[in-house]
This record gives C-alpha cells, sequence and structure tokens, in this order.
C-alpha cells in the first residue's frame, strides 16, 4: 500500500507538454529508501496471503512401486524479505527487487500404495533463495491522476524442501526430489501474478493524490504534470501545473511560468517547489473574483485608537470636509486596480499592490457622499509558513505611497493623510488579510500523508519547501 505513495509522484503522464510547470516536486534517495521500507511491510503481508493449491499425483518409486500421493491444506506460517531494492532506472523507471526471501509452509499428507496400504501425516516446506524482480509502468486516467501496472515479473525459486513429519515419512523421503519440484513450479506460478495483484491494488490508493485541490469557494488548485518525470539514478523530478483557478470558470492568467531549476539538495525525502507563478495566479484569481476589495467603517477600528473614521478626524486635515459634512461617520472602500505582483528574492517575499481609496460620508439616511479617490501604492513583505499540508503566511507593512485620484471637496494636501492610512493598513486591512492567509492553500499531498522536519527558503523566483514524510497506517 505505502510503496504506492511514493510510485504515485512518478505516475503521471503529462497533460500539456513543452510548459514550464509552476511547481516542482523532487523525491530523493532517502525519500526512495523510506518508501521502500513501507512497501516491503506491505510486499510481505501479500506474500502471507499465496494459496498453494492441493496438489496430487503418483510416482513410482523403487522398490514398492506405484505411490499415490495428494499434499493438502498447504498455508504460509512465516515470510522473510531480508534483501530488497527500489532503483531508478535513468530515464526510465523504478524497477524492485527482492533477493534471498523464504517463505515457510506446512500442510498435510497422504499416500496410497501396494494398492491397500494407506498411510497420513504432516510436512513442513521450506523455500529458500526466492528472487522477484518487477518493473512497474506509470500511466494517467482522463483526470490526470494516476495509476500503475506491472510491465515484467521475474520470480525464481531457488529451493523447495519438504520434510514429512508422521506415518511413514521414510517413503516420502525416497521421492522428495518429485515433490519438491511439483511445489517449486506451484509456487512460482503463484508469486507474479500476486505481485501483479499487489500493484494493481495500489490504484485506489493513488486517486488520493490531489491533483485538483480546493481552496476556498473562489479558488482551487491543479496539480497535474505538464512533463514527463526526469528520472536519474538518485532522484525523481516532477513538473506540477501548480496554477490556481477560478472554480466557476478556468481562465489562464496573462503571464506563464518562467523556467527555474531546484537546487541539488538532498537532506531531505522530499522537495517542493513552488514558483512566483503560482502565487501570481492565485493574486489573478482573487482579483478577478472580485473579493480584493475591502470596506471600511469605523466599528472596524479598535476602540483604543486616536483615530476615528468620522469627518471630524479627518477634517482635522481637511477642513472643508468638517464644513460640508459636520459630524457624520466615513466609509473606506479599497480595492485593488490591477492583479497584484508576488516576487520571490533570496529570504524575501514581497507582494506589490495598487489599489483606489474611495472615502464617503455616511449621510443620516445612509445615503454616501463621495469625499475623494485616492490612489494607493503599497509593498508587503510575506513570511510563508507550513501549516500541516498547506502553505499559510502572513504579510506586513514595507511602505505606502498616496496619490490623489480625484476630490469632490477641492483641492487638499495628500501627505497630510499619510498617518491615518497607514494606521488604517496597519490596524484594519492587513490584520483581515492575514486571517485569510494563516487559512493556507493545499501543497500537492497523498492520503495519508503527514510532514515532519519541514523547512521553507524563498530562492530567486521560487520558494523551496523541503520535507521528510510519514504515511499513516
Amino acid at each position: 500500500m505505502y510503496l504506492c505513495c511514493w510510485l504515485a509522484l512518478v505516475a503521471l503522464i503529462p497533460v500539456t507538454l513543452n510548459t514550464n510547470p509552476g511547481v516542482k516536486v523532487k523525491l530523493t534517495a532517502k525519500g526512495l529508501e523510506y518508501g521502500r521500507q513501507l512497501g516491503m511491510a506491505s510486499i510481505q503481508q501479500k506474500l502471507k496471503s499465496i494459496k498453494v493449491p492441493d496438489m496430487s499425483g503418483k510416482q513410482r518409486v523403487s522398490p514398492i512401486g506405484k505411490v499415490r500421493y495428494s499434499l493438502t491444506n498447504l498455508r504460509m506460517v512465516d515470510v522473510g524479505l531480508p534483501k530488497s531494492a527500489l532503483d531508478l532506472v535513468p530515464g526510465t523507471g523504478v524497477r524492485l527487487s527482492i533477493g534471498n526471501a523464504f517463505l515457510r509452509l506446512r500442510g498435510n499428507w497422504r499416500v496410497k500404495y501396494l494398492r491397500i496400504i494407506k498411510d497420513r501425516g504432516s510436512f513442513d516446506l521450506n523455500v529458500n533463495g526466492l528472487t522477484i524482480t518487477t518493473s512497474v509502468a506509470m500511466k494517467s486516467d482522463e483526470t490526470g491522476r494516476p495509476g500503475v501496472s506491472t510491465v515484467s515479473c521475474v520470480a525464481t525459486v531457488g529451493s523447495a524442501k519438504v520434510k514429512f513429519h508422521g506415518g511413514a515419512s521414510w517413503l516420502y523421503n525416497l521421492f522428495r526430489k518429485f515433490i519438491d519440484k511439483a511445489l517449486r513450479g506451484a509456487l512460482q506460478k503463484k508469486i507474479c501474478p500476486l505481485v501483479a495483484d499487489a500493484v494493481s491494488d495500489l490504484n485506489p490508493e493513488l486517486k488520493t493524490l490531489n491533483v485538483v485541490a480546493k481552496v476556498d469557494k473562489y479558488a482551487e488548485i491543479e496539480y497535474s504534470m505538464v512533463s514527463a518525470p526526469i528520472v536519474s539514478t538518485s532522484s525523481i523530478e516532477l513538473g506540477l501545473k501548480g496554477e490556481f483557478y477560478n472554480i466557476q470558470k478556468h481562465q489562464e492568467p496573462p503571464f506563464s511560468p518562467t523556467a527555474f531549476s531546484m537546487p541539488p539538495q538532498s537532506t531531505n525525502m522530499l522537495y517542493t517547489g513552488l514558483s512566483a507563478f503560482t502565487a501570481n495566479s492565485a493574486a489573478f484569481v482573487y482579483n478577478t473574483a472580485g473579493t480584493l476589495s475591502l470596506s471600511i467603517t469605523d466599528d472596524m477600528i479598535p476602540k483604543g485608537s486616536p483615530i476615528r473614521l468620522n469627518t471630524k478626524t479627518f477634517g482635522a486635515f481637511i477642513p472643508q470636509i468638517a464644513e460640508r459634512f459636520p459630524g457624520l461617520m466615513m466609509k473606506l472602500l479599497v480595492k485593488t486596480v490591477k492583479n497584484p505582483v508576488i516576487t520571490f528574492e533570496p529570504n524575501n517575499a514581497t507582494v506589490q499592490a495598487t489599489c483606489t481609496v474611495t472615502a464617503y460620508a455616511i449621510q443620516p439616511n445612509t445615503t454616501l457622499s463621495p469625499l475623494f479617490v485616492l490612489n494607493l501604492d503599497t509593498s508587503v513583505s510575506a513570511r510563508l509558513v507550513v501549516s500541516g499540508l498547506r502553505l499559510a503566511g502572513s504579510v506586513t507593512l514595507n511602505q505606502m505611497d498616496l496619490t490623489l485620484g480625484k476630490s469632490y471637496v477641492g483641492e487638499f494636501q495628500v501627505r497630510a493623510l499619510n498617518n491615518i492610512f497607514q494606521i488604517v493598513l496597519k490596524i484594519v486591512v492587513i490584520p483581515i488579510l492575514n486571517v485569510q492567509l494563516a487559512k493556507g492553500y493545499p501543497l500537492p499531498a497523498l492520503g495519508k500523508m503527514k510532514l515532519v522536519n519541514t523547512q521553507l527558503q524563498v530562492l530567486k523566483d521560487y520558494m523551496l519547501i523541503g520535507t521528510d514524510v510519514q504515511f499513516n497506517r
């Protein structure tokens, strides 16, 4: 079961070739070793389920003559897989090899000879020198989810030795080699179909790969493959689409992902590189959906703040507001006018946003009287963290720039409002934004996967998440 969690990472056939990925995933030799360990536990359980059919036949044994025999109720009592390897074949795929394996079985025997003499007893079957080599092919279904199948399998039984107990066991010792050969052949025929069944049984588990992961009511992110896996002697690298889409309507952004290269790090089992394209596709989705706007009223300002959202406060800086609209509460509408731009530089993630801020006086009858429109350019720094299987974050204000777009109350010095709007951004807008960012968005994941020892770095044009992985049983 668990080996599939790694095989799934190489199981996607490209949907669109020659397209730069927005997300890259690299599985290292350390990750493959962990997958091999989990896979061996699963395969061992499968081998314990081997069912060898009852066998019967006749054999001429000197000096007794013709002996009829039957072997029944053959059951597995022990399986050992002391040696195994999961190898990467550069440019090709995955090969699983198991060597020096052994099986221990027990069963019952029965004989008839000299026409009238019958006897029975039990026997032990020791199978040694079992080797299995199998190649696994990966494919993708119509939804972009992975599937696996066995391309080839070779199983060889080194020896199958029978030890008989009870009755005329001496008789069986005379023609043991014939029974050995028959049992060895029966086991060899069983092992490869069992391996093929075990591989096929992985497919339901592979369907847990979140090729399309819902983020919230507005957006989802797609993790389908855009190119064939790059298989080297030490790692497998995948290129995923890594693009946000509006849930209701898939619309491509007016920009494309640029190429980036994963570093040669191998300390962790798994590395995920998320490009600035992925983040910017999210900004495009939310801006296009009209969700990057915020109405601010005085009840959103902390009670202890000396700044109130009313014409008295603003009238101290723009006297004509207090003169024309005395004693009224105000409302601010902050709205992006173009897609925010996210950039990644070493140890620094920055978001640039261009907005308009429209100020209104709220009349006693709730009518809104426009006061002015400001152009607001802001820069915020983002702190990114991995929380569970999600990437979350928070932002802090770097700088802002205000210019006058339009005034309905006459000329005034925009610079006088800088302090007010810095406070509004810091105590209202950014905290609301951080609540949303703390929810995060899903990373590519399989089944009951858990990330441990996770580290995050911001590099040029992408962020890198290095992590070890555990799969809950």
